[in-house]
């Protein structure tokens, strides 16, 4: 028997295919009633309580219908006007309303916390737009902190992030363009782009991307960054993401994508270069004096995250000749009464290191932070103590699981530390040797790496000296006449000629000292 694909003209025949399609789950409520106004033709509305805002349906739908008499002619309204457009226009009062035929349409909005009506003799069903749930309020965002910035970031309401960044981005061209991923969980998807801007080969390639995902659920957008970056079995992070609605309508501005999904506060920006992971909103805020330095601050820490115990091992185990010798007998010394190789002391550390990160996350907030302190420090003294480790490892491992933490993106954190334990057992197993090799293997992997086409390591590689401007140093904004190379679609041009728009003091022309001097004499 062929399925039913379009509403019954009969009432009960709609409610049972209902009932069968979403059985009988508490939370679905059916509630019959009569229109006065359409002769009293019954009718019924469904939607799923907890999903709606029922003071919105009790007001704009149920009260208007049941109070309803405009159409005193009853006999012109049964025979020329069509109830159903009449109930549209004046019937009801919610802010938005369509009129749908096809069950799977139909379904679909009453899961997404609209509700339908259905009345006796017609085939159509009018949804109502009266979403509404408890969120989470707009706060500060947990995992991008600034000193200097807007305090708000996205939470897990899709129609509130893109309302955040209308906010911010007042343009006509600003789309925002809605598909729907997850045959079960049928999440909410939107790009956001402005559109004399974004690259139209980005984003054809994008849309081309996210219709392949063929899945039963997407529950955050991790889900979809796993399923369009370029190169999945890198290490790297090729997407970024971020809490921040400032970061995402800067991104938007320099001609990038932005993919908001449902229910998570993360947004993915694309196309997106390493650099990228390293700068941070505050940047741009603070004078680029300051900008410029803490880049610098965090590619040392960059470094260091992922260099700093492989240089130390391999120091120690095999060239102990480029250590200077106070520092060497001092080290020496330390590691007397230790009975394992410097490897295996540092990977015993860095294990034990990842564990008290790991447990300090898992753990209810106010218990996780004193333990990963309070461990770090007991544990560290009495390893020492028991001669387990050394002093310096202490330190050495200490000092790079704090570089971590400065990198502005958590994600290359995950990479580095992944990286530094095939990087340490190289060190470790053939000294320098094997550290050049493993570094030159991660420059060359680096190099290889695309996103969306873009080069990751753009502008270094390929060299692009327009936009060398904004990655080692920040220069200051009224030099920034261009956008990036990687994003610019259609548009290249930011702002108007440096001349025009760098400070100047006012003009003394006919103001000389001497001549005020002279004027205040003779005064």
């Amino acid at each position: 028997m062929e399925k039913q694909t379009k509403a019954y003209r009969k009432l009960k025949d709609n409610e049972q295919y209902l009932k069968e399609t979403l059985g009988g789950s508490a939370d679905i409520v059916h509630r019959h009633f009569v229109i006065p106004g359409l002769n009293n033709r019954k009718a019924f509305l469904i939607y799923i309580d907890g999903l709606v805002n029922t003071q919105e349906i009790d007001d704009s739908i149920l009260r208007p219908l049941v109070s309803y008499s405009q159409f005193s002619n009853e006999e012109e309204l049964m025979v020329k006007v069509d109830p159903i457009s009449s109930l549209m226009e004046a019937g009801v009062l919610t802010s938005s309303v369509k009129m749908m035929k096809e069950w799977e349409q139909i379904l679909d909005s009453i899961v997404c916390g609209d509700t339908a009506l259905f009345i006796e003799g017609s085939d159509k069903v009018i949804i109502h737009a009266t979403r509404g749930w408890d969120a989470r309020s707009i706060s500060e965002p947990i995992t991008e902190g600034e000193v200097r910035g807007p305090r708000d970031g996205f939470i897990e309401s899709i129609r509130s992030n893109t309302a955040l960044i209308r906010r911010r981005i007042r343009d006509y061209g600003l789309r925002f363009e809605n598909m729907k991923i997850g045959k079960m969980t049928k999440t909410d998807v939107s790009l956001a782009y402005i559109d004399c801007l974004a690259d139209k080969g980005i984003l054809e390639e994008l849309k081309k991307r996210l219709k392949r995902i063929d899945v039963d659920s997407i529950l955050e957008s991790g889900y979809l960054e796993e399923y369009i970056e370029d190169s999945p079995f890198s290490p790297f992070p090729q997407i970024e993401h971020t809490e921040r609605p400032d970061k995402a309508a800067a991104a938007i501005l320099e001609g990038r994508i932005v993919i908001i999904v449902d229910n998570t506060p993360f947004v993915l920006m694309v196309p997106t270069v390493m650099w990228q992971f390293l700068q941070a909103s505050g940047d741009y805020y603070e004078r680029y004096f300051m900008g410029s330095f803490l880049r610098w601050i965090r590619f040392t820490a960059f470094f260091l995250s992922l260099t700093l115990p492989s240089i130390y091992v391999l120091l120690v185990s095999f060239h102990q000749e480029m250590i200077p010798t106070p520092l060497a007998l001092n080290t020496a010394a330390g590691r007397e009464s230790v009975p394992f190789p410097a490897i295996i002391e540092a990977l015993l550390m860095e294990t034990m290191f990842e564990i008290l990160r790991e447990a300090g996350i898992r753990m209810p907030r106010q218990v996780g932070q004193a333990v990963s302190i309070v461990g770090a420090l007991v544990i560290g003294d009495a390893a020492v103590k028991a001669g387990i480790i050394s002093p310096t490892m202490v330190i050495i491992i200490a000092a790079t699981g704090i570089s971590s933490f400065a990198i502005p993106a958590y994600t290359v954190s995950f990479s580095l530390r992944l990286l530094r334990f095939p990087l340490l057992l190289l060190s470790g197993t053939l000294g320098v040797f094997g550290f050049i090799a493993g570094t030159i293997f991660i420059v060359m992997h680096l190099l290889s790496l695309r996103s969306f086409g873009a080069p990751y390591l753009a502008p270094i590689s390929p060299l692009r000296m327009k936009d060398m401007k904004d990655v080692a140093v920040r220069v200051p904004w009224w030099t920034m006449l261009q956008r990036p190379q990687n994003t610019q679609g259609q548009n290249s041009k930011r702002q108007i000629e440096e001349e025009d728009l760098k400070p100047k003091p006012p003009s003394n022309k006919g103001r000389s000292w001497r001549k005020i001097r002279n004027r205040r004499n003779e005064a």
